[in-house]
């Protein structure tokens, strides 16, 4: 008899019921079992406008799906603005936005299996995307997520430290106050330009460990070491290609953001997309 899924609430429940104890085993894989180290490629700047064109493929093809997969990531970001707004934590409302992209790669594992699946002739549906609670690989995703959570949460604490020794402790009144303060006394500039250098060095962490790294433990029996070393390893092979990648990332998800956040509903399906398309092209 033919098996069929129920809705998604009772499905989703079914799966997480039996991760517990997936996730026992899966934590002891969080070591290379592959002998082989996986061999990085040569890149040009065509391989991002490919890996671009395959992601929006993808998304055209499992456009409903991941769109209702990803329409949590913009509920929790208006939650977390909407706290923001609160006057004492107004001054972190930039770090929270900008910083967001640090835990991309978290967000858009599911959309990763999602492309494999495809890849592998499969028709994906947005169940395939909790496959991952089930792979292999999820000890190393587990890992390197709790990695990038504890990147974000640096960067907002270190924000907050520059914001401190840059304008004070005092509560602005109002947003357009504090636009004018930032924007028009030496502290402000001085904020702006050293945020900016300090965020630059935080998004240039993120993207070493992590521009092929979470795709590379779905996609083969290596850990967290190996995949974060060959991330690295992309990054200084072809320096060029994968900053640009991260810069373009950075731009349309800042632009996705302003629409209170709603770009992300697409914006976030196609750039996790074109980034198993990216790691494709990447890795041999």
């Amino acid at each position: 008899m033919a098996q069929t899924i129920g809705n998604p609430l009772s499905w989703t429940a079914q799966r997480l019921s039996g991760a517990g104890g997936h996730l026992a085993a899966a934590s002891r894989e969080l070591g290379s079992q592959d002998a082989a180290e996986p061999q990085v490629r040569q890149m040009d700047m065509s391989d991002i406008g490919a890996s671009l064109r395959a992601g929006w493929e993808d998304f055209q093809a499992c456009r409903s799906d991941v769109m209702f997969l990803v329409l949590v990531y913009p509920v929790v970001g208006l939650l977390l603005i909407a706290l923001g707004f609160r006057m004492e934590l107004l001054p972190l409302l930039f770090p929270l936005i900008s910083g967001f992209a640090i835990l991309g790669p978290v967000a858009a594992v599911g959309l990763y299996e999602m492309s494999r699946q495809r890849e592998m002739g499969e028709q994906p549906r947005w169940g395939h995307a909790f496959a991952v609670l089930r792979a292999p690989g999820f000890g190393a995703v587990l890992v390197m997520g709790i990695y990038l959570a504890a990147l974000f949460t640096a960067w907002m604490l270190t924000a907050a430290e520059i914001h401190r020794a840059t304008m004070g402790t005092a509560t602005p009144d109002s947003l357009s106050a504090f636009a004018a303060q930032v924007t028009s006394t030496p502290g402000g500039w001085a904020l702006i330009v050293i945020g900016c250098a300090v965020g630059f060095l935080f998004a240039l962490a993120a993207l070493a460990t992590s521009v092929v790294s979470f795709p590379l433990v779905l996609d083969r029996p290596v850990g967290a070491p190996v995949a974060v070393a060959t991330s690295i390893r992309v990054l200084k092979q072809n320096p060029r290609v994968v900053l640009s990648w991260g810069a373009l990332i950075a731009v349309l998800m800042v632009l996705a953001a302003i629409p209170l956040l709603l770009g992300l509903i697409v914006v976030l399906p196609v750039l996790g997309h074109a980034s198993w398309h990216f790691y494709r092209r990447a890795v041999a």
